[in-house]
């Protein structure tokens, strides 16, 4: 898809992002504070701009995204990171489209690809390629939920697309879904209880009122994105390196919860879950194997009691905490626990512990 905005078509955008910086609602995602006048005014990032080129690249995928989350020995990741980093696909090819335009038209001109400040969602909307649903994401009328977003600033002056007229109706699938209630109100977000956010963004241990809530979903969720009525005009997507690699498709947490640094870079190569890195991708894991209720895996996050990473360690004991009984978990307890140096994991301990509430 491709559409054209006038740079000053989301005057709503600066606003809107104050509100939710002020709201606290990003989280600890500080980059988006420290960009928050360049990021609501294309202007801003590049005065020269005249023109805003959106386009939009399909991923949808050709089976049931939703369908892993029964199987809980198994790990839900995302679609969007199923194949290769899609910031290393778009970014050459809106390369290629600049460089023509400006040797057919002139002019000078920039891409981004979700890597500066560009408010991606409204821009697309404005040129037309879709609008904001109530979950905040880009929607469209031919390929649902599933598009990757890419921008082409211009100096030149390009006729403007018709923005998108929102259809979502009364429809609340996406904010019903969500299993840790992360909207407080249609098209609002708040980062800080989204299981996307929680497992890619978030650096810190994630917290415990919402563990339990997350299931299988070891990186990025798309519950909301999944249950959107308009899915059913999608077509799978046909770009090849996009297509989900096998060993993404329906991982093991077993498996994954075994991986050391080197192993998890090799596992990762060229893909997008490579950003968060072994330790906190591990810590993900271990939320799940306490959320599958299969005891058989307590012995994966035992072995990981005495991890270098205080994330890891932090993890696998709320995972022992949700698998075995109390009499089990305090003999393990008495072996590790006095040991442990780290104050945020003797809290992780002190919790699991901590006599059942009534």
């Amino acid at each position: 898809m491709v559409g054209v905005a006038r740079p000053d078509s989301i005057p709503q955008a600066p606003e809107r992002l104050q509100r939710f910086l002020a709201e606290g609602a990003h989280g600890d995602m500080d980059w988006m504070a420290r960009t928050a006048d360049r990021r609501g005014d294309p202007h801003a990032l590049w005065p020269a701009v005249r023109s805003v080129i959106m386009l939009g690249l399909n991923y949808a995928p050709a089976h049931d995204p939703l369908a892993i989350l029964k199987e809980r020995d198994r790990g839900a990741v995302s679609v969007y990171a199923h194949g290769d980093d899609y910031h290393e696909v778009i970014k050459p090819r809106l390369k290629a489209l600049a460089r023509w335009l400006m040797a057919q038209a002139g002019g000078d001109a920039k891409v981004f690809v979700d890597t500066a400040a560009v408010m991606e969602k409204p821009l697309a909307a404005a040129a037309g390629l879709g609008w904001q649903g109530k979950h905040t994401n880009l929607l469209s009328r031919d390929y649902g939920s599933w598009l990757f977003l890419g921008a082409i600033f211009t100096t030149l002056e390009l006729p403007p697309d018709t923005p998108a007229a929102d259809h979502c109706g009364h429809c609340r699938a996406c904010l019903d879904v969500c299993p840790t209630a992360a909207f407080p109100a249609p098209y609002r977000l708040d980062a800080r209880r989204c299981i996307s956010y929680l497992t890619i963004e978030h650096k810190g241990p994630i917290p415990r009122e919402l563990r339990a809530l997350m299931g299988n979903r070891i990186y990025g969720c798309d519950d909301c994105l999944a249950v959107c009525p308009w899915n059913k005009f999608a077509q799978a997507g046909r770009e090849a390196k996009l297509a989900a690699r096998e060993t993404l498709r329906a991982p093991q947490l077993a498996d994954l919860v075994r991986l050391d640094d080197a192993a998890f870079r090799r596992l990762f190569s060229k893909s997008p879950v490579k950003r968060t890195g072994r330790d906190r991708f591990v810590h993900n894991v271990l939320i799940a194997i306490g959320n599958s209720g299969d005891r058989a895996l307590a012995e994966e996050a035992e072995r990981l009691l005495t991890d270098a990473s205080t994330l890891v360690r932090g993890a696998a004991v709320w995972a022992l905490g949700r698998l075995l009984p109390r009499e089990r978990l305090a003999s393990i307890a008495a072996a590790h626990h006095p040991q442990e140096r780290d104050a945020a994991v003797c809290d992780e301990w002190a919790a699991a512990l901590a006599p059942p509430a009534h």
